[in-house]
């Protein structure tokens, strides 16, 4: 299945690599903040190889709105997929009155986390202490619950988990803003796959400074940092290359753009 929207969390169920109990959770509705990936998942699923799971997003295709689904149908970035598959079960698209809402067209149920009252909340140490014991209790599900839904505080704790699907969940998250991202991108302790998300994302590489953290950064992938090399100004270009934790084929490029940019001025 191509898709017009695309997540991080998305791309790995495109790519089969997310387990049975994950992909219940995305057949019961639960799992996307989106009624793009929301749909996205369920028509994947709808084939899944999985009985129980086929079953379950039958169950839940059934309980969403026809009036409000044939609405957001009705939306020019719908993929034609999507429309075909609705179009063969007799539900067309229809104009609507008014823009659909990008919010699920089935309700996810409560958040995982806190609210959007506490994303603005600087935690105290000892809260942020509470928040990481209670976060590691979680198994892999409830953690992308609160992945996808919970406080600024516990994307930053589940941005550096291990399990891949937790922390591109982070980065699927409505919530998840340009500064957090710009923070991400910074960190050395975060799974290499964020790093790759980040740098392959035109939205988040538009930023400048995502582009010099992610490039002054020795854990970004070295394909990652390469590509980066020549938005650089040559102040961060000099500086890049006196860094002894960037790898070396990067450095060849900083050097061979510092080279460019001094023919250019002479």
């Amino acid at each position: 299945m191509e898709s017009i929207y695309r997540t991080p969390l998305l791309d790995c169920f495109l790519r089969g690599e997310v387990a049975s109990d994950i992909r219940m959770m995305a057949a019961q509705g639960v799992l996307a903040l989106r009624a793009h990936e929301q749909l996205e998942l369920l028509v994947l699923l709808s084939s899944d190889a999985d009985p129980a799971i086929r079953e379950t997003t039958e169950a839940t295709l059934s309980r969403i709105p026809r009036e409000d689904l044939s609405r957001f149908l009705g939306r020019p970035d719908v993929s034609p997929e999507t429309a075909a598959f609705f179009a063969a079960r007799g539900i067309e698209p229809v104009p609507a009155d008014a823009p659909a809402t990008d919010g699920p067209l089935l309700d996810p149920g409560a958040s995982a986390g806190g609210g959007d009252d506490e994303d603005d909340v600087e935690p105290g140490e000892a809260r942020r202490l509470a928040t990481i014991q209670r976060l590691s209790r979680l198994g892999v599900p409830d953690k992308i619950k609160a992945a996808m839904r919970g406080t600024r505080e516990e994307r930053g704790i589940l941005i550096r988990d291990p399990n891949k699907l937790v922390s591109l969940a982070v980065l699927s998250s409505p919530k998840v803003n340009e500064r957090e991202i710009e923070s991400y991108a910074k960190m050395a302790n975060v799974p290499e796959d964020v790093l790759r998300v980040i740098g392959a994302s035109r939205a988040w590489t538009k930023s400048y400074t995502i582009v010099r953290s992610l490039a002054f950064n020795p854990k970004t992938p070295i394909a990652v940092a390469m590509t980066l090399v020549s938005r650089l100004v040559e102040k961060d270009l000099r500086l890049l290359s006196m860094d002894r934790n960037i790898a070396e084929p990067v450095k060849v490029l900083v050097r061979k753009a510092l080279q460019a940019s001094r023919s250019r001025r002479g």
